[in-house]
């Protein structure tokens, strides 16, 4: 569990070993309360303790029960005290603690076969829940998106106080924001692999002298491009319940209140909008990769057709010839040409003759044309 106190242009990170009932709200700040699953599983007596201490208010049990959940969808939530969000990030999301060790990993699932861009589609939620004063959040085991966030915001408050351009989240519900949309960039950086990936694979499927035998993991493409498209719209929905119900938020009475409610406004539509984003691409994925999948089988039969053209036409131009060595090859004994010197020369010159006008004629049919490639 790691305790952060923002207080203004300043962040401070609590020790370790600090008791929650030793917590207490910054005068002009807020708190970052940062645990992992398990760690909120056995400690949730402490935290809701702590919760009712700082603020007087702890978390209803059905929203415990959705922040302790590996296999819940985005979605948003809300109380008159506090909002509820959960998000998923792009992670693995298997690994396990031990109970009786929270803060340790205890074993992780086998990786997910195929390239490695797609190992990397899997996903896990994150927890936030919401007070004036308090920002919860519930991570994965060995989270890097808290961590890399964490690191980031130490980073902007060493910065503030050099630099009087940098700002610090002014609230809880700011600092949410900042974190999702550090997860929705993770998104926006896997589109750029996956769109490499797949553009190598419709190269490989487009040239016609190659054989394709990648079917297994295109398949498995087309499936995760599916599930990322679920889990974008289910985003999507969880952005949009968050952006309709800070606009019924009371307005603030200070204009530095008003502008930071602005401020969270705009940031929460320009998460909205990376979002959109993701799943725009993703669809565009889906069509992409069932177009070249379409193309192969349309190149590959567009091939046999020349093939079995050249076939049929050389099938055409022998047929007269193996109906001229039939006649010559009966057996009767008054057959004309058949016991004159010449008649073998005779008969040659036929099929040759008879030979090239059908090449000839095929030719000028463009039977035998080959298509540019």
């Amino acid at each position: 569990m790691r305790i952060f106190t923002v207080n203004g242009s300043s962040v401070a990170e609590s020790d370790a070993q600090t008791p929650l009932d030793k917590l207490r709200l910054p005068e002009a700040g807020y708190l970052w309360i940062a645990c992992g699953r398990r760690e909120f599983e056995v400690m949730q007596a402490q935290i809701q303790a702590a919760l009712q201490s700082l603020c007087g208010m702890q978390l209803v049990d059905l929203h415990i029960s959705d922040l302790l959940s590996n296999q819940l969808p985005s979605h948003y939530d809300y109380t008159s005290q506090y909002d509820i969000l959960v998000f998923r990030r792009l992670a693995a999301g298997s690994t396990e603690t031990d109970l009786a060790q929270p803060g340790l990993p205890l074993h992780r699932l086998p990786a997910r076969g195929g390239p490695p861009i797609l190992r990397r589609i899997d996903t896990s939620p994150v927890g936030f829940a919401v007070f004036d004063h308090i920002l919860l959040t519930v991570h994965p085991t060995d989270c890097g998106v808290r961590d890399a966030y964490a690191a980031k915001l130490l980073s902007a408050a060493s910065a503030a106080s050099h630099a009087a351009g940098a700002r610090l989240p002014g609230s809880p519900a700011d600092l949410m924001m900042r974190i999702v949309n550090h997860m929705v960039d993770g998104y926006l950086e896997l589109r750029r692999e996956l769109t490499h990936q797949l553009d190598h694979w419709q190269t490989e499927l487009l040239k016609p002298r190659t054989r394709f035998n990648n079917w297994g993991a295109l398949l498995d493409a087309r499936l995760t491009l599916h599930h990322l498209d679920e889990i974008c719209e289910d985003q999507r929905s969880a952005v949009q319940d968050w952006v309709e119900a800070i606009k019924t938020w009371p307005d603030a009475e200070t204009p530095t209140g008003q502008r930071e409610h602005e401020l969270l406004h705009v940031r929460s539509r320009d998460v909205l909008e990376h979002i959109e984003r993701v799943v725009h691409h993703v669809r565009r994925l889906e069509q992409s990769a069932e177009t070249a999948v379409q193309m192969h089988f349309n190149a590959q039969s567009h091939r046999t057709n020349e093939i079995m053209r050249t076939l049929t036409v050389l099938t055409a131009i022998f047929l007269p010839l193996n109906l001229i060595a039939g006649i010559f090859g009966m057996n009767f004994d008054f057959i004309p040409l058949l016991h004159q010197s010449n008649g073998f020369w005779f008969a040659m010159v036929l099929m040759l003759l008879t030979a090239v006008g059908l090449v000839v004629f095929f030719w000028r049919k463009r039977y035998l044309e080959h298509s540019g490639r």
